[in-house]
């Protein structure tokens, strides 16, 4: 079970969740309004691969272009861009039919994604 803690950096407040998972300690950054981790590059090509989705056609749906989506599932990740553009991607995948879960929602600890109901 993830601890929730505040940190107060430079006049800024970030929540964060301390997990611990197979002897590795996780902290995971929580976007305080959406109460969700950043996206992983493997949440997106999963959700992908659960639409039957190519780069191309993830690139059009959230109006980016195909180097950017490969951008953001290569091993630097979502971190490699802006978050408009993450969110771009959220919200196409999310518009298909996928929901990210929180690592909390999975039942590994790990975050996760699946197709509505």
């Amino acid at each position: 079970m993830g601890v929730a803690t505040l940190v107060y950096l430079y006049g800024t407040c970030e929540s964060f969740s301390f997990t611990h998972h197979n002897g590795v300690i996780v902290l995971s950054k929580y976007d305080r309004k959406k109460k969700m981790t950043n996206l992983t590059s493997a949440q997106i090509r999963a959700a992908r691969a659960l639409l039957d989705w190519t780069q191309p056609k993830l690139a059009e749906v959230a109006k980016l272009s195909v180097p950017t989506v490969r951008r953001m599932e290569g091993a630097r990740g979502p971190s490699a861009s802006t978050e408009a553009n993450v969110e771009a991607v959220r919200r196409a995948l999310e518009a298909g039919g996928v929901v990210f879960l929180d690592p909390e929602e999975s039942k590994d600890g790990g975050p996760g994604v699946r197709l509505k109901l």
